[in-house]
């Protein structure tokens, strides 16, 4: 039996402040577990009580003559420790504290010594500060949530009580099927990740669903994911960019926590959800269909405006609408009339009836061509919207395909709603327009994908590093009591990680700049090396192409004079003599270590482009090769890296190689490196590589 069995599935419970007096949570909590015809024993439990709600009640757990797996704590926080004493010792281990007043108001200490005393029975802690746990196929409402929710195959498990109880009744009125509804609260003990792993050997859920505020063990959160082998949508709150005023690269400042935590989600082979609607939508098309195994979706339509924008939202979300073969069309030319559509969307008219509708149905479901189908419906007149709703599932039962995804989209009155129930109750997913309709066709095709990946990790070390010299870069900046490590310490850095970071050396007067730069060979490049200046340009401290002793010479004096200008009393280390490397196309790299994932990697489009653009994604480290060229196709800007306007395609691969090698990096520095930038790096054509130009590392305080 799962550790969590007796939280999420008890076979009998207590509930410990359960009260005689209507509108206390402990008398809800009872009245809920008998209404929802909870089939174990109850067992209220109140010291100044014999019955409540005519059952036998208890002075305290330890008098109840039966083993207890779960209890529900409804008692002010000063009693919940001992408590939990008493459960401990009764072999209670399902621990489900409603009870508010802990971490979230600065008791941490109590809520520590609340799951340390669980844990030494073996026991588990929900909560504290929830609404409750709700599992249907348990029948246990052990909450103060007005009802058990409407049955399905969705497990929803949200931060937030309050969007739990507003949820509840929401699944009736859409038909939203749920197996459970988890409140998690504080997350003192159970965590997303434990309901991720309980729930995906649930046989009586099919897709998990999370409302998530914050999480507490990235690593765990993302293992967990994808582990499961269930879809899961994530639904993130709170995601404006935190920490960006404060932050010293340009990484830094570009790390908001949607994007991380879309990053991660995505790695964590989670369905992303931009609000709650979108979490529904799709949940719903995950609980009830197969996934889409194909990029081949159909759209069959009565309507060509809403075919239109079928066809437009399928593109938005990544399943853009492909003309049928020609023998395809011939079949579904059979039913509709001559000025109808077979192209895709097949637009038989508002004409064709319900017979329309079930011939291209049916040819749509026994085409081998077809992946999965959108029926798009526009109320009419002519038809009703029940008949087609029935006419749709007649055709599922009749043809047996039962591997094919459908969702259906029907707009109009009355009539579209009473047939969108219809379809709900036979697990059909509908929708009321037809953006919703393709975004759901998208998570069914997203959660094919995550499929087809499975829970293989991907990431292979390098072996060719130098750890050691990376460490003792470090720890000489740190000796020297810096913050961040200089230009050159931070391309040396690189270099122990094969990074291709550009010749350099450091000079500290004219004559040494001079000699440096007819080592390297002209033209080269000046920079001002001061731990006090973190971006150069602004201080004027950057002289490019100087192309012979006169100019490093002139350039060396101005470079001086700027920045004592711009910083007096600035600790200058000298001025770095660099090789110029060739114009290409700039982008950037970076690293933010994040609070809950860890190191992450960044790239997007470099120079002042990220800056005015901040057209960048992100990964969790460290990533593969592969993982690498996936993030260069996200931006916006990526037809640059193919190649534009007769500029050859980049040299991706060895760019992939990079941003791998530095998520390496990030990770085994993990307790050491806050953020760090490459940027720009010059980026070439295929076969001739990438050079590392600028670079910026800032340390983690100690």
């Amino acid at each position: 039996m799962h550790e969590l069995e007796p939280v999420f599935n008890p076979r009998s419970i207590a509930v410990i402040g359960a009260s005689r007096r209507e509108g206390t949570i402990g008398q809800q909590v009872t009245k809920n577990l008998i209404d929802g015809k909870f089939p174990g024993p109850i067992y209220p439990i109140n010291p100044g009580a014999t019955e409540i709600l005519g059952l036998k009640a208890y002075p305290s757990i330890g008098d109840v003559p039966e083993p207890v797996d779960a209890a529900v704590y409804c008692v002010p926080a000063d009693k919940v420790l001992e408590v939990a004493r008493q459960c401990a010792k009764a072999g209670v281990k399902g621990h489900i504290v409603i009870t508010s007043g802990f971490a979230e108001v600065g008791n941490k200490r109590e809520e520590d010594e609340l799951v340390q005393i669980a844990k030494g029975s073996g026991g588990r802690v929900i909560g504290p500060n929830i609404v409750g746990t709700m599992s249907n196929p348990a029948k246990a409402n052990a909450s103060f949530a007005p009802v058990l929710p409407y049955v399905g195959q969705t497990a929803l498990i949200s931060q937030s009580g309050a969007l739990i109880i507003a949820l509840d009744t929401v699944t009736y009125a859409r038909k939203f099927g749920v197996s459970s509804m988890i409140s998690l609260g504080n997350m003192a003990d159970v965590d997303f990740a434990d309901c991720i792993e309980y729930y995906a050997q649930d046989m009586n859920t099919k897709c998990i669903a999370l409302y998530i505020e914050g999480v507490k063990n990235g690593y765990k959160f993302m293992q967990a994911g994808r582990w499961a082998g269930k879809p899961i949508v994530a639904l993130k709150a709170g995601v404006s960019a935190h920490g960006a005023a404060a932050a010293a690269s340009h990484t830094g400042s570009l790390a908001g926590s949607v994007k991380v935590y879309q990053a991660a989600c995505n790695q964590a082979h989670m369905i992303w959800a931009t609000d709650l609607e979108d979490m529904l939508n799709k949940s719903q098309a995950l609980a009830m269909q197969p996934v889409l195994k194909g990029d081949k979706v159909v759209i069959i339509t009565n309507g060509g405006g809403i075919g239109v924008l079928g066809s437009d939202a399928a593109e938005r979300h990544g399943i853009p609408l492909q003309a049928a073969p020609a023998d395809v069309q011939a079949q579904f030319r059979k039913f509709m009339p001559d000025f109808g559509s077979p192209k895709n969307p097949v637009d038989i008219t508002g004409g064709s009836g319900v017979a329309g509708y079930e011939g291209a149905i049916e040819t749509a479901l026994r085409c081998p061509w077809v992946d999965g189908i959108g029926v798009f419906y526009c109320e009419t007149a002519v038809t009703k919207a029940t008949d087609i709703a029935n006419a749709l599932i007649t055709k599922l039962k009749e043809t047996g395909i039962t591997d094919k995804p459908v969702v259906a989209c029907f707009v109009g009155g009355a009539g579209s709603v009473e047939a969108g129930k219809v379809l709900l109750e036979a697990s059909i997913p509908y929708y009321d327009c037809p953006n919703k309709a393709m975004s759901a066709l998208a998570a069914l095709r997203q959660a094919s994908r995550f499929q087809e990946v499975g829970c293989k990790v991907d990431f292979e070390p390098y072996t060719d590093v130098d750890k050691r010299k990376a460490r003792s870069i470090i720890a000489a900046a740190r000796a020297a009591g810096r913050k961040a490590l200089t230009e050159p310490e931070a391309k040396e850095l690189f270099a122990c990680y094969g990074l291709p970071v550009t010749k350099s050396s450091l000079a500290k007067t004219e004559e040494e700049a001079v000699h440096f730069a007819q080592e390297i060979g002209f033209p080269v490049v000046l920079k001002i090396v001061s731990p006090d200046i973190l971006h150069k340009s602004d201080a004027g401290g950057v002289r490019v192409n100087l192309k012979d002793a006169e100019a490093v010479c002139a350039g060396f004096r101005a470079i001086m004079e700027n920045v004592r200008r711009y910083k007096a009393d600035a600790d200058l280390h000298g001025i770095l003599v660099c090789e110029m490397a060739p114009l290409g196309s700039e982008v950037i790299i970076g690293s933010v270590n994040d609070a809950t994932f860890g190191p992450t990697v960044m790239f997007g489009l470099g120079g002042v482009f990220v800056e005015v653009l901040k057209d960048v994604t992100f990964r969790v480290a460290p990533i593969s090769i592969e993982c690498a060229l996936a993030m260069q196709q996200e931006i916006k800007g990526y037809p640059m890296l193919q190649g534009v306007r007769g500029e050859k395609r980049r040299d991706q691969e060895v760019l992939a190689g990079v941003l791998s090698r530095l998520s390496q990096l990030v990770s085994d520095l993990e307790d050491d490196i806050a953020e760090t930038d490459a940027n720009p790096i010059l980026l070439y054509e295929e076969g001739k590589g990438c050079r590392v130009v600028d670079a910026r590392v800032i340390l983690k305080p100690r």
